[in-house]
């Protein structure tokens, strides 16, 4: 297959996912296995310690469009993903989370967006971003709390009109991904605000799709994630007005 040949990229950032990766993979496989188009599949490993790894490369025996980058250090979410896109060919590149959290169905509500010239396409877990989005398990009441205070920070500090920067489910075209993921500096969870600011900034329209999104107890988030994140908006805010983009 030509890289010119790819339609769908999918790109899949990991650190320690042993219990859950080759599951994930076999659902993207077995959905994308059954449509028109062709597509690879790139899984990020951030330096994972356990046998993340190992079962990707055994998967890859099998699976021809599917490839690993071992990163050689931890670095954080945004810089596996930020790699991964910029190391694709697909003339639509996706990330998805390890867990599934989002099932990889939900890309064919994207396409409807692509096909009418968005540049970047989101999920959202928030119906004020897209009537229809549901939990199908709540977080807890802490967490839905920090993340609506959060949200309200976000909004005022960098991006304003998203209810839901935070799910990890976002399409973009080619072009916008190598422009966007080329000028990242947040390697850490604040990536997604970064990545929507600076696909604002360039004049790209933003689609968002409802989510139907099943929470895993095994998450990652923590609840020092919450004021990283906040942290890493004010880094955002301010690379936007020293102009540090250059967009």
């Amino acid at each position: 297959m030509t890289n010119q040949e790819v339609y769908l990229s999918v790109i899949i950032p990991t650190y320690n996912e042993e219990n859950r990766i080759g599951k994930t993979i076999d659902i993207v496989v077995s959905f994308l296995q059954k449509q028109a188009y062709s597509f690879e599949i790139i899984v990020v490993s951030g330096h994972s310690t356990d046998r993340t790894a190992d079962i990707v490369k055994e998967k890859m025996k099998s699976i021809a469009n599917l490839t690993i980058i071992e990163q050689l250090k931890k670095t954080g979410k945004g810089s596996a993903v930020a790699e991964g896109m910029l190391a694709a060919h697909g003339r639509i590149r996706l990330f998805t989370d390890a867990d599934n959290s989002t099932d990889i169905s939900h890309f064919e509500k994207m396409r409807t967006f692509f096909d009418q010239g968005f540049e970047t396409v989101i999920a959202s877990r928030d119906p004020k971003d897209a009537p229809g989005a549901t939990q199908a398990l709540s977080q807890t009441r802490i967490k839905r709390l920090m993340g609506n205070l959060g949200n309200l920070f976000i909004q005022l500090v960098a991006v304003r009109g998203f209810w839901d920067t935070q799910c990890g489910f976002k399409a973009f075209r080619d072009f916008a991904a190598e422009k966007i993921f080329s000028r990242q500096k947040i390697p850490g969870w604040g990536f997604d605000i970064e990545v929507l600011a600076l696909a604002r900034k360039s004049g790209y329209r933003i689609g968002i799709i409802p989510a139907y999104w099943i929470n895993d107890p095994e998450s990652r988030v923590r609840f020092s994630t919450y004021f990283q994140v906040l942290w890493e908006t004010v880094k955002i805010r301010l690379n936007l007005q020293l102009g540090k983009y250059q967009i």
